[in-house]
């Protein structure tokens, strides 16, 4: 069905709302908010109907839905003031009172506007959107398109659940298949800035994948990687391939957004732009950067304070600073604590929110919650590469070593160029030093420190398995490299500040650190 109202057309088929010819980008939630009151414009839809329609009857606060009522306002050209078009009936609930015209199918309606706007090459929507062209079979054998078809399908899937990107629906990308078709052509036809290309190339039980990341605005290519896999499991393969290249873009995808972000004018950064700002300081792993990855996504939360994926950023940047001893942990915990609260009430399905709310359990020492949170995100982005990693550090201080060292180790595979990658090895040093294998713990942390000098966290661990090893040189090197990257640390904090919960791994982490010399 598709409503055209005012200067907006909303096709409830393809799930797009547009505006004089641009895309409008509207979270899932709110889309399905403007639908249910467009669709009962006849009457007023109490709060409740709304909650059940729309939240499946979970527990919703006040603040929740009308942050919600007000986004919808905002998608539709409309504001709590004037009620133009979503109009609050006094203890009643909601009505939706513009002009509709209706029409079935996925063809154009009849007036003059919704003709041209269908017609007429797609703007870029606010998130940024990817689309993903069929993979080319170059085998030569068309009874192959199976695999490369379903190698496409699987990253579409995946990509979707990166719920800060806008990504075409399968059906529109594979238009495309078995055209030689222009990016720019891509690019104007779909409304996308990026679009993902490659190729399948199968030779007995040998396959061969390439693909390639373009950011079709600058015409640079972003990324491109091969994947060689012998076929034993073919279903295995093609799952790994997808999995391994989701895990590859999706820090590209952000690093270009951030760039894209800096070269706005300050007064004209929406909060999308202060959160792609705040991740490219986050991502530099230092005390200022750190702040400043704050004082960005407090502005961001302040112009939606609905915005999950903010919150649960700002949630970790408070924890992740306490964690490498930038500031105090205990009057930290209470405010990451409430950004990470208000970020899962503001989108339970958002992967960053959960992953604040478990990273701030952890230093609550609620071990079983923290790991729940973890797995919670993880089930929501598989591909979640610093959810992997961070819930290795918390298997770690549960005493899970192993466990802890295969999630680091999972992150290191999805994302070896992370800027985070420093963090995943510290992490698995550190899950070696648990197991007492302090050789691979010395190795592990300096290739931390290798990716990173000032990494804090590999040099306590560097520190702590030197002493264990008693190698007096490396303790003394490794002791200074320590304090010079956190200074004042001592004992004492390592005792307060980690949550550790078996006692063995925090005397075993303190007898390393004392033989190395700290006090």
């Amino acid at each position: 069905m598709q409503f055209l109202f005012r200067d907006h057309l909303l096709d409830t088929d393809l799930r797009e709302l547009s505006r004089e010819q641009v895309p409008v980008a509207v979270e899932p939630q709110v889309f399905d908010l403007v639908v249910h009151l467009m669709e009962n414009r006849d009457r007023v839809v109490s709060k409740d109907e709304l909650i059940d329609k729309i939240w499946h009857g979970r527990s919703v606060s006040e603040s929740t839905l009308t942050s919600r009522i007000n986004a919808a306002r905002k998608a539709v050209g409309d504001t709590g003031a004037s009620q133009a078009v979503i109009r609050t009936i006094s203890r009643k609930g909601f009505r939706f009172v513009g002009d509709v015209e209706t029409k079935r199918g996925a063809t154009a309606p009849e007036s003059d506007f919704g003709a041209k706007l269908l017609q007429a090459p797609l703007a870029l929507p606010d998130r940024p959107a990817i689309a993903v062209l069929p993979f080319t079979n170059m085998s030569g054998d068309r009874e192959q398109d199976y695999f490369s078809d379903g190698i496409s399908e699987d990253i579409i899937t995946a990509l979707s659940k990166l719920r800060w990107f806008f990504v075409i629906a399968r059906n529109s990308s594979f238009v495309y298949k078995g055209r030689a078709v222009h990016m720019n052509e891509v690019a104007r036809e779909l409304g996308v800035r990026y679009v993902l290309e490659g190729s399948v190339r199968r030779s007995g039980d040998r396959v061969r994948i390439s693909a390639q990341l373009n950011d079709v605005s600058t015409g640079s290519h972003l990324w491109a990687e091969r994947y060689d896999r012998e076929l034993a499991d073919i279903f295995a393969v093609q799952d790994e391939i997808t999995e391994a290249i989701v895990a590859a873009i999706e820090p590209q995808l952000y690093t270009a957004e951030s760039f894209r972000a800096q070269q706005k004018p300050p007064g004209s950064l929406d909060a999308w732009d202060l959160v792609m700002r705040a991740l490219s300081h986050y991502w530099r792993i230092t005390h200022e950067d750190n702040a400043a990855a704050q004082g960005l996504l407090e502005k961001a939360v302040a112009l939606d304070p609905a915005y999950g994926k903010a919150l649960g950023l700002l949630a970790t940047s408070h924890i992740f600073g306490a964690h490498m001893g930038w500031s105090d942990m205990a009057p930290t915990v209470p405010v990451a604590e409430r950004a990470a609260l208000a970020a899962v009430e503001a989108d339970r399905e958002d992967a960053w929110a959960h992953h604040g709310l478990a990273y701030t359990y952890l230093f609550r020492r609620r071990f079983d919650d923290a790991l729940a949170e973890f797995e919670l995100a993880l089930e929501l982005n598989p591909n979640f590469a610093m959810a992997h990693a961070f819930h290795g550090v918390t298997l770690c201080y549960a005493g899970r070593w192993q466990d802890g060292d295969a999630a680091a180790r999972h992150a290191l595979r999805l994302s070896p160029r992370d800027p985070l990658a420093p963090i995943y090895c510290g992490i698995a040093a550190y899950a070696q030093f648990i197991g007492h294998n302090y050789e691979a713990a010395v190795q592990m942390a300096r290739e931390s420190m290798r990716q990173r000098a000032d990494f804090v966290g590999a040099h306590r661990v560097l520190t702590a398995a030197a002493g264990m090893s008693g190698d007096p040189v490396l303790s003394a090197s490794a002791l200074e490299g320590l304090r010079r990257a956190q200074p004042g640390i001592s004992l004492a904090w390592i005792t307060r500040e980690l949550p550790m919960l078996r006692e063995e791994d925090r005397e075993h982490y303190l007898e390393g650190l004392w033989r190395a010399g700290m006090r």
